[in-house]
């Protein structure tokens, strides 16, 4: 290596590292912090006994696009996982999540989704009985509702035969009976959007659904049948029940006649002008889009972080790092004189590309920093500094074996990069075998453990070798107690001799 290819090799490394983390942190990026380092809360569903792989890994899709589509929740994590005795779940992780009910309920909503015709708005006073004035069976014994959204458990109303009644958050609604009517489910939709409508006094927050050809004839239908009741009755609404409750019930416009019923390519669904209507809105369309899942699950625990605790957990691990960064950086320096400064910068620089890396995974992928891999990152620091010690500790045994030091800068890092590709491709593969059978936040640390180990052969091979031949030739390479030369220290110089040739 000359010292100009030397120069021009240190001198892109550092702007490179430098450079694209200035660039990245003047943009506004950043780490997209963990739920344990930022707060938020986790919750584990099981599913039931049986399902296949392929079934849980679509719910787990549709419920991060249910997710993400409500807003409020930053990058949510949602994992599939068994369990030891082989039970399967989906942890989901919404970290800095704002509003947790409405997450919660984005969860928790994993049922079928459907339309049901409005029966009436419920009082303390009603009262549901079969025909021989007893409870049905399956039904609540103070109103006589249907205890579970299931209509082939039949209930009555007041004598009347044949009616599939249920009641939630004080609507009741039912399956026609006695008609042909076929309401649509989850399945029969296809898409749905939230939009600002311009049209009303003021403007306001609308839901616009897409059916398919089949959906779409059911919901004519549906919208005909309900039709048939005066403006202003509960009868005349449309309920929209996901996984057990009414999430809305919007009525059928007066203009809409029982002959034609509404137009499903013309859907607007009104929800209003009120300060949380574009939250109403965008929830609406998230779940009439992911309303339906392939299985059921059943809430097995919520684990809540606070803001605050999180933030202690940050600090805490920012204040380890700077502390474990300070003590390797004075050990350093006192062993290694001069070079302990290649070693300090060259922190700098591998810091500054992992950190990056992080923020464009962020950015990109959506991956999170949680606290354990805040943990591989403070190991990253001892696996860099060891490649330094391996480097200079070379390097002093070439010169102790009669090598110039700037002979044994160069031919010391020959072996020394062997001696650090091997130990860093040992951690990087036991870092994705980590990666691949672990689960949780223990990915995090097999990420950054192995980031941290490419970047650092990275660093060794475009930082570490020119900026140490650089510092040989400089004034703090060859005299002074601080300088290269004093770091080599005592012992035995041992002649280097050329081979002889001896004949027979």
């Amino acid at each position: 290596m000359t010292p100009k290819k030397a120069w021009i090799t240190l001198i892109l490394t550092l702007a490179i590292a430098w450079g694209s983390l200035a660039a990245m942190l003047a943009v506004g990026w950043a780490p997209k912090l963990g739920l344990d380092l930022q707060g938020g809360f986790a919750v584990t569903l099981v599913a039931p006994d049986g399902t296949d792989e392929n079934t849980l890994n679509t719910a787990a899709d549709i419920m991060r696009r249910r997710i993400e589509n409500l807003g409020g929740v930053q990058e949510p994590e949602v994992a599939v996982v068994s369990g030891p005795g082989g039970e399967a779940s989906i942890i989901v992780q919404l970290p800095g999540v704002d509003d947790r009910e409405r997450a919660l309920q984005a969860v928790g909503t994993t049922g079928e989704l459907s339309f049901r015709a409005v029966l009436a708005e419920t009082t303390e006073s009603l009262v549901f009985l079969n025909p021989e004035g007893e409870h049905p069976e399956g039904t609540d014994e103070t109103t006589g509702l249907a205890a579970e959204d299931d209509v082939n458990k039949p209930a009555y109303l007041a004598g009347q035969d044949d009616l599939l009644v249920y009641a939630v958050d004080g609507i009741v609604v039912d399956t026609p009976a006695g008609t042909t009517v076929v309401f649509p489910t989850g399945r029969d939709i296809t898409d749905a959007t939230a939009q600002f409508s311009s049209q009303g006094l003021g403007g306001q927050w609308v839901v616009v659904p897409e059916f398919t050809d089949e959906g779409g004839e059911k919901f004519r239908e549906a919208t005909g049948y309900l039709a048939n009741f005066p403006p202003g009755s509960p009868q005349r609404q449309l309920a929209i029940v996901v996984d057990g409750v009414v999430f809305s019930a919007p009525a059928v416009a007066n203009t809409v006649t029982p002959e034609e019923g509404l137009d499903p390519d013309a859907v607007i669904i009104t929800v209003g002008t009120a300060e949380n209507s574009e939250d109403e809105a965008k929830s609406l369309a998230a779940i009439l889009r992911y309303g339906a899942l392939p299985t059921t699950f059943e809430r097995e625990s919520v684990y809540s972080v606070s803001a605050t605790l999180g933030a202690d957990s940050l600090r805490a691990g920012l204040i380890a790092g700077l502390v474990g960064l300070a003590l390797v950086a004075m050990y350093m320096l006192v062993y290694y004189r001069s070079m302990g400064i290649i070693s300090i910068v060259g922190l700098t620089v591998f810091g500054s590309f992992l950190l990056g890396s992080l923020i464009l995974l962020g950015e990109t992928q959506g991956t999170t920093l949680t606290l354990a891999g805040v943990t591989g990152i403070i190991v990253s620091v001892g696996i860099t500094s060891d490649s330094y010690i391996v480097y200079f500790e070379r390097i002093k045994e070439e010169f102790r074996h009669g090598r110039s030091l700037t002979s044994a800068i160069t031919h010391g890092f020959s072996g020394a990069y062997r001696t650090i590709l091997t130990g860093d491709t040992v951690t990087f593969l036991g870092a994705i075998l980590l990666f691949v059978l672990a689960t949780g936040q223990v990915k995090g640390f097999a990420l950054t453990l192995g980031l941290a180990t490419v970047i650092d052969v990275f660093v060794a091979y475009f930082y570490t070798r020119p900026a140490t031949f650089l510092m040989g030739r400089g004034p703090l390479g060859q005299g002074g107690l601080f300088s290269v030369r004093g770091a080599m220290g005592g012992g035995e110089i041992v002649e280097v001799k050329e081979p002889v040739e001896v004949s027979s």
